[in-house]
């Protein structure tokens, strides 16, 4: 027996596993969850303006975490995970609910229904969202990304109480819209991702000052600039998708042979 102590003694143990996270790429994680949370309750207590703009920061903390996480090189299935459930918070359930504090009360049962198509349209966004990682072309989204929809209703609401504009007045358009841009979310219109720029490569100095001039007309009217932008940007999409029909039409035209 004594001879076999040895060799039982050299048999691998197996180590815990660790089960700790990555500090950093998550602080932004949950500072775009807490920019959503925020959201609702200013909207509650009917402070729309910071709502919006909570909107926005949380937009901005989202597009770091990943980033983030690359460059540091600790990317993980918890991080995706986490990542998804504070999108659904800050783009799904947090622009919703804002809408329908500020306008959409005011429609009774269309208004609640109207505000329940967004929500379940951003969740059915990023479930199929997270079923593409790895086999989607990146270099388009299929459907309007959660964040950009939650831009055009914050953006919205953020513009109208700029312009000292009743969201009772405006009841109807924004029901509309809410429930067109949800829609969007979950359609299968192409929209540009913008991953092929590369933000670590050098670019000429030229492009600096244009990054400059940008962010000051943002400044200048955050909340009419934003608004229009990632309006225009919901707008490209069909717009593409219709001249790529005309474009495809065009060449079976010309190459059809003739009678």
């Amino acid at each position: 027996m004594q001879g076999l102590t040895p060799a039982m003694d050299e048999q691998p143990v197996d180590k815990p596993r660790s089960r700790g996270i990555y500090l950093l790429p998550n602080l932004f994680t949950t500072a775009c969850l807490f920019g959503g949370f925020y959201a609702v309750l200013a909207a509650m207590n009917g402070h729309f303006e910071k709502a919006a703009v909570a909107i926005f920061v949380a937009m901005v903390m989202d597009g770091l975490d990943g980033r983030v996480a690359r460059l540091t090189n600790t990317q993980t299935a918890f991080g995706a995970e986490y990542d998804s459930l504070s999108d659904m918070v800050a783009f799904g359930l947090a622009p919703s609910l804002v809408m329908y504090e500020w306008a959409l009360l005011n429609l009774g049962k269309f208004g609640w229904l109207a505000a329940f198509v967004y929500t379940t349209a951003a969740a059915l966004r990023l479930a199929r969202f997270n079923t593409q990682v790895g086999i989607a072309d990146k270099r388009y989204f299929q459907g309007l990304p959660s964040p950009s929809a939650a831009a055009i209703v914050a953006g919205g609401v953020w513009f109208a109480v700029e312009h000292q504009l009743a969201g009772v007045d405006l009841a109807i358009p924004a029901g509309l819209l809410t429930v067109v841009v949800g829609l969007l979310m979950v359609s299968n219109i192409r929209y540009p991702s913008f991953k092929q720029v590369d933000f670590r490569g050098k670019v000429p100095f030229f492009s600096v000052v244009v990054v400059a001039l940008a962010a000051a007309v943002v400044l200048s009217e955050p909340a009419t600039i934003l608004f229009v932008g990632f309006f225009i940007y919901a707008l490209s999409g069909p717009a593409m998708t219709v001249l790529g029909m005309r474009r495809r039409r065009g060449k079976r035209s010309t190459t059809a042979p003739p009678q």
